[in-house]
């Protein structure tokens, strides 16, 4: 076991829960009509692609601060306009967004986490916001201990606020504390604050045909396959 780790911050659109194939699911029950025409892998590509350009405006200060639900939307716009696809009504732009409310976890989640959990606490600390969070745990029991959100700190990850703030919340020194994640800027820059990290393999984050992230070898303390095999690397 990694000595001294006492809290796991968690990434979770990716790292926790599919966000891929929950749009592209979603989508493809909005197949009706001109709809028909949408390709909704391409989209759901091309909407989760602006995710960083459009925080790091907000924490650059070229955007106001917008909660993830809110800035989500903005994205989705963007990304149906680069399509061409103008026959969405609000209604049906509104029931996208709220899917990153509804998505379902990678099948090692559950069990992994709850593994995880029995000895260590174990935290979410997500660019999602709370209600996105809570619909989440809601939706697949997901076991958190605690909800931490970059709606607290009112920026986005890789801010140094949001990793300052959690160890804050958790009352631990940075050491004492993994962040888990499946996306390398995130554990960069919680290593630099002080953070142990756990890199969760996750292959098919971006489809069977997407290119995965890959860590440099020996960058983080833990290299998992999934969340059952970081349980198993910390003894849980």
């Amino acid at each position: 076991m990694v000595a001294g780790v006492k809290a796991l911050t968690c990434d979770v659109f990716g790292t926790v829960v599919d966000w891929r194939g929950g749009i592209v699911r979603a989508g493809n029950s909005l197949r009706q009509g001109a709809l028909s025409s949408i390709d909704w892998e391409r989209l759901a590509d091309a909407w989760r692609q602006r995710y960083q350009p459009a925080m790091a405006r907000v924490t650059r200060g070229e955007l106001p601060w917008l909660p993830f639900d809110a800035l989500q939307r903005l994205m989705l716009d963007e990304a149906l306009a680069e399509q061409g696809a103008t026959e969405l009504t609000e209604s049906e732009k509104a029931e996208l967004t709220d899917v990153w409310a509804q998505l379902d976890p990678w099948p090692d989640s559950v069990s992994g986490l709850t593994r995880l959990r029995r000895q260590l606490i174990v935290c979410t600390l997500s660019n999602g916001s709370v209600r996105q969070l809570v619909g989440l745990s809601k939706r697949a029991a997901i076991p958190w201990d605690l909800i931490l959100s970059v709606e607290m700190f009112r920026t986005y990850k890789p801010d140094p606020r949001v990793y300052r703030g959690a160890v804050e919340f958790l009352q631990c020194p940075p050491e004492e504390v993994m962040m888990v994640a499946a996306h390398v800027y995130d554990l960069r820059a919680a290593r630099d604050h002080g953070f142990r990290t756990a890199f969760v393999a996750r292959p098919l984050e971006w489809g069977p045909h997407g290119e995965a992230e890959r860590p440099e070898p020996g960058e983080f303390d833990v290299l998992a396959t999934d969340l059952e095999d970081l349980a198993n690397q910390l003894q849980a």
